[in-house]
């Protein structure tokens, strides 16, 4: 398939040029501007690409389920003919390294895969029949049978930080797609071209597999345009990554519609990392040496980047620090991912400086070039810490902050008060299991995710995996991006009571009922 980048929007089947050409791709490392420019989407083409959605819904989200699923694939199949064409642009838009994109490419498709499978099984239907007993007292039960259906064309907004796995063809979209809904993506301005190339690729995955005009479509734009895709009526939901700012954005759009819709933000998260005393101990420098690799891991721009450490004062903890403080000193930043991005790093490490009670224990190497962020560790005191908010605010970078504890009750204090939180680390030994217990419950109500003895930067993508957390790590803490429990949230029941069989969908007739998993007269059935 083609790999030209015009430039051109991209709507249903069709590709736009509307002579608002005034986006144009950088090259972080360089400063660079990439050709070509980019046209950026008005009100008549989110008008026309929310009509087409609309358009589409109905019959796609009855295609077969073997339809549907052979979709998917396709989109991962065209996605890698796109072969070096797609990782050469990434990296020029991104400065992130060739590995990293091949490894997020393979993630992409990955997703896509599973999400086939999971539509193949049908189980996210959640088939349930009660079937009618006429002759029940005092009542009669009516025939009842329930399915889920798709909520309808969703808006994806795609993230700066993962310019393939959570952007045009990302989770989201892939999660809606599997859901049965038309997928509207307001795809990233730091990474154009490389959005425009794997639109093409679903544009080609969507001809090729006979789908409705309208399934998909990729627009760009900025604020305004984004704003414009989330009032429009015909969408009813949207999926965002990025900031609080801009989540909280698109929430309070969201509410003000006259037909409120969800929106399910991911959206600012510290990630604690608790040390216990024996893990310490034991292997100080060992986690001093991880924890510096953890942070700088991609510039430190991650969400799940481990943004404070929480430990008690110890020599044991110097020794961490000091292993750490040698491991960043050897650390070399590459570019962020935009200009805007290092800006607000700088601007929030330099904040942290200046923080009253707060220590600077490590610096990284100062970089060649421009956005590169140097990364630093800065210590404090549980007291400081409580008493300052700002001290718990994200810095989206290679940034974190060690909160010395006198006791174990104030790794307790500094638990509760730190807001939701996409993951929790624990490290620990046997021996610690004890002090442990009782912070676990703690972390329950704080986190989407609690890992012992690893770090939090990498999300697996697989079945029993949440992405999602407690306000602000997202906006519906019931909800994850990743894994395949990310289906439920473009998913609604509809119960039919004694509907004739003719006027029932197909998979809740009698005669299909054998081929899907169902709840059947409260008993848990496999076709």
């Amino acid at each position: 398939m083609s790999t030209a980048i015009t430039g051109e929007i991209l709507i249903g089947q069709r590709a736009i040029d509307n002579g608002q050409r005034s986006l144009k791709a950088v090259n972080p490392a360089t400063g660079e501007t990439l050709s070509p420019d980019f046209a950026v989407a008005g009100p008549a083409e989110v008008e026309q690409a929310c009509v087409a959605a609309w358009a589409a819904f109905d019959a796609y989200r009855e295609t077969s389920l073997e339809a549907r699923a052979r979709f998917l694939e396709t989109i991962g199949d065209r996605i890698m003919d796109l072969g070096q064409a797609l990782i050469d642009r990434a990296v020029a838009e991104t400065a992130l390294p060739a590995g990293r994109i091949e490894g997020e490419r393979a993630r992409t498709v990955g997703q896509l895969r599973l999400f086939a499978q999971v539509v193949r099984a049908g189980e996210f239907l959640d088939v349930r029949i009660d079937p009618a007993m006429p002759d029940r007292q005092p009542l009669p039960r009516p025939d009842l049978r329930l399915r889920n259906v798709a909520l309808g064309p969703v808006a994806v907004f795609g993230a700066s930080n993962f310019p393939l796995a959570f952007s045009v063809a990302g989770g989201d979209t892939a999660s809606a797609l599997a859901a049965g809904c038309p997928v509207v993506v307001k795809g990233h301005p730091a990474h154009p071209g490389t959005g425009e190339l794997v639109g093409r690729a679903i544009q080609s995955a969507a001809r090729e597999c006979g789908m409705p005009d309208g399934v998909f479509s990729l627009l760009l734009g900025g604020v305004e345009t984004g704003a414009a895709l989330v009032q429009d009526a015909r969408i009813k939901a949207v999926g965002f990554t990025g900031s609080r700012v801009g989540g909280l954005a698109l929430v309070d759009i969201a509410s003000k519609r006259r037909e409120p819709i969800p929106v399910f933000a991911e959206m600012s998260s510290i990630n604690p990392v608790f040390l216990f005393p024996a893990a310490l101990a034991a292997r100080a420098e060992e986690l001093g040496k991880a924890f510096v690799g953890s942070l700088t891991m991609g510039a430190g721009q991650f969400c799940t980047n481990p943004g404070i450490v929480v430990a008690l004062e110890s020599p044991d903890l110097d020794r961490f620090l000091k292993a750490a403080d040698s491991a960043l000193s050897a650390y070399v930043p590459g570019a962020m991912l935009t200009p805007g991005i290092y800006g607000a790093y700088e601007k929030g490490v330099q904040a942290l400086e200046k923080a009253d009670g707060v220590q600077v224990c490590a610096r990284g190497t100062v970089g060649e070039g421009p956005n590169r962020g140097r990364a630093a560790i800065f210590s404090t005191s549980v007291s400081n810490f409580l008493a300052q908010e700002a001290l718990q605010h994200e810095i989206f970078g290679a940034s974190s902050l060690v909160v010395r504890c006198k006791s174990i009750e104030e790794m307790r204090q500094v638990a509760e008060s730190v807001e939701g939180q996409l993951t929790v680390t624990l490290h620990l030994e046997e021996s610690d299991y004890e002090l442990a217990r009782g912070l676990v419950p703690v972390l329950e109500r704080k986190a989407g995710r609690i890992l012992a003895n690893g770090w939090p930067t990498g999300v697996e993508v697989a079945h029993a995996m949440v992405h999602g957390g407690p306000f602000p790590a997202t906006s519906d803490s019931r909800f994850t991006s990743v894994g395949t429990l990310a289906i439920r949230r473009f998913l609604r029941p509809v119960s039919y009571q004694s509907l004739p069989a003719a006027l029932l969908p197909e998979s809740l007739r009698a005669e299909n009922l054998s081929r899907l998993p169902r709840l059947e007269d409260g008993k848990r059935l496999l076709p």
